[in-house]
């Protein structure tokens, strides 16, 4: 259940990121209901793994499924590169994710 929680927190991270640029400063109303919405609940989920997953493994695990997915965001919506040296990059954060999880007991 932990590891579902940490999950969902990451995705949900992706989320208000998005959302913090549709936000506009927070000048727009519902992408800034959305934003703060998703971040507290990110916070949260984070925050109830963290009774079972080690802090030193759900954090990195968190931001680097926001970072990831962020990046992926990135490149499908608003045409950002996708070269090879940052397909490496994401590919090694992506493998620290797993790699965590692998080691670290359910």
């Amino acid at each position: 259940m932990a590891w579902s929680c940490l999950l969902l927190a990451g995705l949900l991270e992706i989320i208000w990121t998005l959302g913090l640029k549709y936000s506009d400063g927070f000048t727009r109303l519902w992408p800034s209901v959305i934003t703060l919405a998703a971040s507290a609940l990110s916070f949260a989920l984070l925050s109830l793994s963290l009774k079972d997953v080690p802090y030193g493994t759900a954090y990195p695990v968190w931001t680097g499924i926001g970072a990831v997915g962020t990046a992926v965001v990135g490149i499908l919506l608003f045409g950002e590169s996708l070269d090879g040296a940052r397909v490496a990059c994401l590919g090694l954060i992506l493998g620290g994710i797993v790699g965590l999880r692998l080691v670290t007991p359910a």
